[in-house]
């Protein structure tokens, strides 16, 4: 069967994003496929989004089995031969970060089949992935972010929205789709501590604090701008939702990125500025400043350190101040 008739379908979490098989039945590739990504969305609790990535990695996995080696029907009958000659078709015109994306999510199908002892031993553990660098990620300095957080200048209403949402951002460090899925309820700027409550990965809900110039930032666009963005929308029902277009529905995923990367343009003269960048440069800066990766990982909503780690990095100029602070010789003149 050719990679075609794998046709992606909608985000529902528990359907592979193929096409019907006429012995699905007997399947028990198929079967086993769908068994792991229904446990992605019911029992880890990924998003929807997710979820149909690694469904549409798995099917052109099985696109891949069937067209080679169609007499293999069960995930027993994969071996390290077949995964390695899969992965030498993911060569020819891949970049090495989607093919070690596809290739995890091949491990992670099997180790799932093997904790449900569905399979004796793991094909996929002795297979050598490419290598990825990973790129430094965008980060702001203190000015450059506070040139962004002043880039939308005036009082209309959707001035009014950009500058609440850029300075929620950095406050916070919300993700992109937390942000977007604020609903009026989610705030408490009404507290000493004034606080948002956001439902992250995993369908996870956290606190996050609000600094003062978001608070205010916030209570302004509450107050002026978020009405009249309605008001001019003539939206017959209304919406619980923070952040609203100029139709007056939730202000979208893809808009949020374009007015960040215009501000991002505008203030600081960069044109790589995206949400997760603003994100990255709320964490960096506490760290700079002194705030311990706990709570920084408590602020960010990561499952485990090892992500903070990797998602916050020290600064040069840091390390080189500490180093003079802190090591004898460093402070020694020389003679």
């Amino acid at each position: 069967m050719s990679r075609r008739n794998f046709t992606p379908l909608g985000l529902n979490g528990t359907s592979l994003g193929m096409a019907a098989l006429a012995d699905a039945a007997t399947d028990g590739l198929d079967r086993a496929v769908r068994a792991f990504l229904s446990s992605l969305e019911h029992e880890r609790r990924m998003s929807p989004l997710t979820v149909r990535g690694y469904g549409g990695d798995l099917a052109e996995l099985l696109s891949f089995v069937r067209e080679t080696r169609p007499e293999v029907r069960e995930p027993s009958g994969i071996d390290l031969a077949i995964l390695r000659s899969f992965l030498g078709r993911l060569a020819k015109g891949r970049k090495p970060s989607t093919m070690a994306r596809k290739m995890a999510a091949v491990r992670s199908l099997f180790r799932f089949l093997l904790k449900r002892r569905q399979l004796e031993k793991n094909p996929a553990a002795g297979l050598a992935l490419p290598k990825v660098r990973r790129k430094l990620p965008v980060v702001l300095n203190v000015d450059a972010a506070a040139q962004v957080m002043a880039a939308p200048q005036g009082d209309a209403p959707d001035m009014l929205r950009d500058r609440a949402i850029l300075e929620l951002f950095y406050s916070s460090g919300l993700r992109l789709s937390e942000l977007v899925g604020l609903d009026l309820t989610s705030l408490d700027l009404a507290l000493d501590s004034p606080e948002v409550r956001v439902i992250g990965k995993g369908s996870k809900e956290r606190r996050a604090p609000v600094g003062s110039l978001a608070r205010g930032a916030l209570a302004r666009y509450l107050s002026e701008g978020r009405q009249s963005l309605w008001e001019m929308a003539k939206r017959p029902a209304p919406t619980a939702a923070v952040f609203l277009s100029r139709r007056g529905r939730r202000i979208s995923v893809r808009s949020v990125e374009l007015l960040v990367k215009k501000y991002g343009a505008l203030g600081a003269g960069r044109s790589d500025v995206v949400p997760h960048a603003l994100r990255h440069t709320c964490a960096t800066h506490m760290l700079e400043g002194g705030a311990d990766l706990r709570a920084i990982q408590e602020l960010l909503g990561h499952a485990s350190l090892s992500t903070t780690q990797r998602y916050t990095h020290v600064s040069m100029d840091r390390i080189l101040t500490v180093y003079d602070e802190a090591h004898p010789l460093a402070r020694k003149v020389a003679r």
